[in-house]
């Protein structure tokens, strides 16, 4: 049986399956966001749509449930065997395992969580204060503190962080309902109206709400970031145009 050789052109590997809506979503994000005239021109996606990944919430929270990381270790080599020249992981939460991940393939790791803090760096900041959406567990393993803090910008959550995690867990059930996004628009007001400059998304089933939000909240959503680094590194060199 002959070796698989792929192909020299750029293709992402994605972890996904966490939840199955929100990778859907990162594909459609990253086809609209690609300057594309014909099929040719779209990234190529390698998608391990994979909802049996063992629950991040469990595992890092509640202590009820066996560790993701076996499973997200699967998924990266299975990703790289298949011809993946780099990978994304389409879940806030999941990059608690992302050094792990990394250390497990040859082939570099689009680090969301990395990225946005590197993105909101960029940007002109007074308070030095970001408001994070994201899970419980998100908070809990510091994720996003221990990126800021090469760049002195903390954080600050809500004061009912369990609405947060029961909006999350209404949109793995129910999907974007016009009440979920009602509701997750009360808590970012709420969140924006103390000393932050702004808001970060930094959950995939609450960047499905992120159309919901009032048009005048400054904001800048993880999965986002996340999308135009896939664009950005991923994009087909430009066909030559006939004469």
């Amino acid at each position: 049986m002959s070796r698989y050789h792929p192909p020299a052109h750029p293709i992402v590997g994605v972890l996904g399956g966490m939840g199955p809506a929100a990778t859907i979503d990162l594909m459609r994000r990253v086809m609209e966001a690609t300057p594309a005239a014909d099929d040719a021109d779209h990234i190529h996606l390698l998608v391990d749509q994979n909802p049996k990944v063992p629950s991040r919430i469990d595992a890092l929270i509640n202590g009820t449930g066996p560790s993701p990381l076996d499973e997200l270790v699967r998924m990266a080599k299975g990703l790289e065997s298949a011809g993946a020249t780099m990978l994304a992981i389409a879940c806030n939460t999941a990059h608690g395992y992302a050094s792990d991940i990394a250390a497990a393939v040859r082939i570099p790791l689009l680090d969301m969580v990395t990225l946005t803090a590197e993105a909101i760096a960029r940007r002109p900041l007074s308070q030095r204060h970001i408001g994070m959406l994201a899970s419980t567990a998100v908070l809990q393993l510091r994720l996003y503190e221990r990126a800021f803090e090469a760049f002195g910008i903390e954080t600050r959550y809500p004061d009912d962080q369990t609405e947060i995690m029961a909006i999350i867990k209404a949109v793995k059930k129910e999907g974007a309902t016009a009440e979920l996004r009602s509701r997750f628009n009360v808590v970012a007001r709420q969140l924006l109206a103390g000393d932050v400059d702004f808001l970060a998304i930094a959950c995939t089933e609450l960047s499905l709400l992120v159309d919901g939000l009032d048009a005048d909240m400054a904001k800048i959503d993880a999965l986002d970031v996340l999308v135009s680094t896939i664009v950005e590194r991923a994009r087909p060199p430009a066909r030559p145009v006939s004469a």
